[in-house]
């Protein structure tokens, strides 16, 4: 499949362009051949976002809602060319890419329902024949950066809220599945975004750090929103920093499940084998650290590991599995280096272990100490590490040894002592007898740390991709000193 660039209303085609390929990570396919944009193609997005600017933050809210609605009815239509383009850029399995979908049409209509809830307020003022108020007005031209590993969800959410708002947006597409994230911005101009809204570029993987400092340093960007590794989001910190642009990062966690010594045990199995390994582990909520007191310790694994072995993988292509291939072979090799490094230095490999190309099995390590890389490196991947602690206080304090601080879940029967232990931690999600791989789109979704700052979903982004302004009107005279 060619990708084009998206920017104002041009399509550009790859036809005598530089391209870069996609290549699926289980099958080694090729998937989409990509222009590979260069700073001048993103200025030139930036530019036409801006052209766009007046004219769609100049529409009445009712009117963004519409273009909004129809985007997310036109996403349910092509189902199964979107899960079909992100299976094979992805290696994701069927389920997770219709999962991915279905969000996306939700997080489309929750965008469309808030475009009249961007309010403010009136405020009283001091001086006499003052009205005051404080008004919440569009930014501008917004980049948003989207990550592989929910690529639909996470390529909609960097858009959504920002047109919401009023802004126009350049996305600047994964280098993993570049043709997925174009059809996301191709939906929202065929459901009535005039051309500039909704702008989208690729860029071959050695040309991204060029193609984002462009962005970043054009006058009319005044918001950035990044979804990724904490590596990359300190970058593009640091260069928007440099700019004074203020930026939106959600990154990297190391997501704790704490088992109480009163948890169900096989409720908590559950959301284990749920956050663990959905999408072979390759989410930012995945559950990486089980905290397990030592009084149902062993029972917990027990019942972990035997379902852990009974969880199918394989090409999701070829079948129904539950777990497809990691993105890319490198990944699944330093997963295995996590797991080899844990077991030599004591760990105990209850389930897994097993790799082959892009495919890992579902693992399960016991007694994983401090010592393990495992125990602080996020994984990404299809292995939950279980940490034996003995009491509440324990497992709050390990819960708590780490850089990263986005979701975490607490299981136990006695749901007040459960929710004291929640308000410790220190994540910006914590679910009590749920499991930490949860979202929903008017939900305020962020983390603390190295996990990030700002907050995706609902009213809570509209803060963060608008100005809020200070207007007064005075009615009569004001007397000055000089």
């Amino acid at each position: 499949m060619e990708v084009g660039l998206l920017i104002g209303d041009l399509d550009d085609a790859p036809a005598g362009r530089p391209t870069f390929e996609r290549r699926n990570p289980v099958s080694d396919n090729l998937v989409s051949v990509a222009v590979a944009a260069t700073p001048a193609d993103a200025l030139a997005a930036a530019d036409a976002a801006q052209a766009a600017f007046e004219g769609w933050s100049g529409l009445g809210p009712n009117a963004r809602r519409a273009v909004l609605s129809k985007a997310a009815d036109l996403m349910a239509e092509r189902t199964d060319e979107f899960v079909d383009l992100m299976m094979a850029e992805t290696g994701s399995t069927a389920g997770w890419a219709h999962f991915n979908l279905q969000a996306t049409v939700a997080l489309f209509r929750e965008a469309a329902a808030m475009t009249t809830q961007i309010g403010g307020e009136v405020i009283p003022s001091d001086r006499p024949g003052t009205f005051a108020m404080a008004v919440r007005q569009p930014a501008g031209v917004v980049l948003g950066i989207a990550p592989w590993n929910a690529p639909i969800i996470l390529g909609a959410r960097a858009i959504a809220m920002p047109l919401a708002c009023g802004n126009t947006v350049v996305l600047k597409a994964s280098e993993v599945c570049p043709a997925t994230h174009r059809l996301i911005g191709q939906v929202v101009r065929d459901a009535g975004a005039p051309a500039g809204a909704v702008n989208v570029i690729n860029n071959a993987p050695g040309d991204a750090e060029a193609v984002v400092n462009a962005l970043i340093a054009h006058p009319a960007v005044k918001r950035i929103n990044f979804t990724g590794s904490t590596h990359v989001g300190r970058l593009v910190a640091r260069q928007a920093a440099l700019h004074l642009k203020p930026v939106l990062l959600e990154l990297g966690g190391k997501a704790p499940l704490i088992v109480l010594d009163d948890a169900d045990l096989d409720e908590a199995v559950n959301a284990t084998i749920f956050g663990a390994y959905l999408n072979q582990g390759q989410i930012c909520m995945s559950t990486e650290r089980v905290i397990v007191d030592e009084q149902v310790a062993d029972a917990f694994v027990a019942k972990l590991a035997a379902r852990a072995r009974m969880i199918s993988t394989g090409d999701p292509a070829q079948g129904d599995v539950a777990l497809g291939g990691l993105v890319d072979v490198r990944s699944a090799r330093r997963v295995s280096d996590l797991i080899a490094d844990a077991v030599d230095k004591g760990a105990v490999l209850a389930a897994g272990g097993e790799a082959k190309g892009t495919i890992v099995a579902a693992t399960v390590i016991d007694h994983v100490s401090p010592a393990m890389r495992i125990h602080s490196e996020e994984s990404f991947g299809p292995v939950a590490s279980i940490i034996r602690v003995q009491g509440v206080e324990e497992a709050i304090r390990v819960a708590n040894d780490t850089e990263y601080g986005l979701s975490a879940a607490i299981y136990g029967r006695d749901v007040g002592r459960a929710l004291a232990v929640a308000k410790r931690i220190r994540s910006g999600i914590c679910h009590i007898n749920g499991p930490t791989v949860h979202d929903e789109p008017q939900m305020p979704f962020g983390g603390v740390g190295s996990s990030g700052y700002g907050r995706f979903g609902g009213k809570a982004a509209i803060a963060e991709f608008t100005d809020l302004r200070w207007i007064t009107i005075t009615t009569g005279s004001l007397n000055y000193p000089f």
